[in-house]
Formats: C-alpha cells, sequence, structure tokens
C-alpha cells in the first residue's frame, strides 16, 4: 500500500494526529528509559476491557495476559477484531497451495481466522458475547480512512465491497470509512469499555496503525472518556528477539517505541502457559509463523500510556 501523509489525510485522522500531539506534548519530559509499572489504572470487578484487534491473532499476542488478569479480578472482557485475516498471502498458501486463488478461498480463510478467534479468546476465559467481528477488508483499513472515507473500497483479496460474514456484528456494511467509524463507535456504545487495549499508530502495519488511529479519534468523542493503553506487534526489523518460544524471559519495548515510557504488566506461571495455550489456537498462523508468535510468550506484555503522533510509514507493512 502507498504509504499517505498526515497533511493528506482525511479529518478522522487529523483529529487523531491533533490528540496524539497533545499527548506527547503533556508527557514530554517523561524518561523513556524506564517501565512504569504503575501507569495502568487498577484492575478490579469494575473494569470493562475492551481490546482492539487489527486481525485474528494480535488479542493474544499482545493482551493475552491483562485480559485474565480482568476476568479473574471479576470484570469484562470484549476483543473487536477489525478485519477477519482474510488477505494474509501465508495462511492462503497454506489453504490452497497457491498464490493466486479465488475470492471464495480468501472468505474461507477468513472464516477459519475468525473461528480459531473464537477459541482462542474463549481460552483466555472471553465469553461469546464478547468476540466481536466487523469484518472489514484485510489490509485496506488505512484506505477506508484516507482515500475510500465516503467511496466504497473492493478487497482484493476477497472482491468484497461490504462485509462479507454472516456472523460479523454488521453484515453487508459498506467498506467506507464513514461505516467503519460509524460501527466502531457502536461497539464502544455497547460495551462501555473503561479501558481500551489498542494498536499503537507507531506500529509498522498499515492495518494496525489505522486501528491505532481510529481509537484515538472515535474514543476522544466520547462523553464518558475511556482509559486507553498502547501495545505493538509490528516493532522493526528482528523484533522481538530471539524468535522463538523463551520462557521466563520479559518482553523488551519495539525500536518503534523509542521515546515512548513502557508499562511492563507482569504475567503470572499460569497466565503465560494459559496464553500459549490460545496461541496454538491459531492453528493457520502458527503453521505460518510460529517463531514470530512465540516470541511474545514472555513473563510481561508492554503497553505504552500515550503515544507519539504516527512516524512515516515503511515501504511495506509487514
Amino acid at each position: 500500500m502507498r504509504a499517505i501523509t498526515l497533511g493528506r489525510a482525511i479529518p478522522l485522522l487529523a483529529t487523531a494526529a491533533v490528540v496524539a500531539l497533545r499527548a506527547m506534548a503533556a508527557v514530554a519530559d517523561s524518561p523513556a528509559a524506564a517501565f512504569d509499572a504503575a501507569a495502568l489504572p487498577p484492575i478490579d470487578a469494575a473494569t470493562s476491557l475492551l481490546v482492539i484487534a487489527p486481525h485474528p491473532d494480535d488479542e493474544t499476542l499482545c493482551c493475552a495476559g491483562l485480559i485474565q488478569r480482568v476476568l479473574q479480578a471479576g470484570g469484562h472482557a470484549s476483543v473487536v477484531w477489525i478485519t477477519s485475516g482474510d488477505a494474509e498471502r501465508s495462511g492462503l498458501l497454506l489453504l490452497e497451495r497457491i498464490l493466486f486463488r479465488g475470492a471464495a478461498r480468501a472468505r474461507e480463510l477468513g472464516e477459519q481466522r475468525m473461528a480459531e478467534a473464537r477459541a482462542a479468546t474463549a481460552l483466555l476465559g472471553v465469553p461469546a458475547s464478547g468476540q466481536l467481528f466487523l469484518g472489514y477488508p484485510d489490509g485496506g483499513v488505512l484506505g477506508l480512512l484516507t482515500g475510500n472515507r465516503s467511496v466504497r473500497y473492493t478487497s482484493p483479496a476477497t472482491g468484497a465491497a461490504a462485509v462479507p460474514y454472516s456472523d460479523a456484528l454488521f453484515p453487508d456494511h459498506p467498506y467506507s470509512g464513514a461505516s467503519l467509524e460509524h460501527d466502531f463507535a457502536a461497539v464502544l456504545e455497547r460495551t462501555q469499555p473503561t479501558l481500551i487495549l489498542a494498536p499503537s499508530p507507531r506500529d509498522t502495519h498499515a492495518d494496525h496503525r489505522a486501528a491505532g488511529l481510529l481509537t484515538l479519534a472515535v474514543s476522544a468523542r466520547r462523553a464518558s472518556q475511556p482509559q486507553v493503553r498502547y501495545w505493538i506487534v509490528h516493532g522493526g526489523e528482528g523484533w522481538p528477539g530471539p524468535r522463538e518460544l523463551s520462557p521466563g524471559i520479559p518482553l523488551t519495548p519495539a525500536p518503534r517505541a523509542s521515546g515512548l515510557t513502557p508499562t511492563a504488566f507482569a504475567l503470572t506461571p499460569a497466565e503465560e502457559d494459559r496464553k500459549l495455550l490460545a496461541l496454538r489456537a491459531y492453528a493457520t498462523q502458527m503453521r505460518a509463523m510460529a517463531p514470530f508468535l512465540l516470541a511474545f510468550v514472555r513473563t510481561t506484555e508492554v503497553f505504552f500510556l500515550l503515544p507519539e503522533p504516527p512516524v512515516p510509514a515503511p515501504r511495506r507493512a509487514d
């Protein structure tokens, strides 16, 4: 996807950038070298957690421990998946063993990844009522928030110009930025989160950056604003390392988080084990990229209180 600068972005992204700039100014003097263990709000029975996942598996990679902790405390936890991961090339190769395939095969992969997401989050304790799928185009979320604000976008993978999944929250809603923003706001209204965990606008993946900007803009408009913490999956070449299952090792902040103050959330051994079990429910992804995924099963999960404005997009979104 061609990089789009903030100067050409739609008002939604401009609003998000203003929010981010103000946030950065508020913490300009914060020391970035040390973890801030107190930066997460208290977790108790009053916590209503919403995890924003651009694709199935993101919620487990970055937030599985904290999801479990909220539920153990008697709180509520929900996950909303922006896309169904139906354009993921390695998954499609495994599905059909060829790169060029029909739209039906891509939708089949989307259905499979949604089933894996249900299984994974059920292992973490998330009820079916908290497993929410929007079904927007994998690889096209940033495009919806820029050039396709009101003009429909057609997914190159599925051939769909509207949500094609009957079990999504809003089937047949058009692929446009206005529709995505409306549906995302409806999820916030439905879940009434007190805490949101969202992708950072610094993530190198375009869908992740767009989900972070969407969260910034829409959550800031709510009368009762939830607390938001940000996480990174695609954080720079070679991160996280080592690319393997590493019991007993904490997760380090990503290179893309340079200048931000990280919060380390410590998992119990039982939470870490359950995270690994949930991650293995993603059979398609584990076959395709197990070393990368397993590298997130650590003794900590890392979050950031406030994001900086997004840095220039890399040429590749992986």
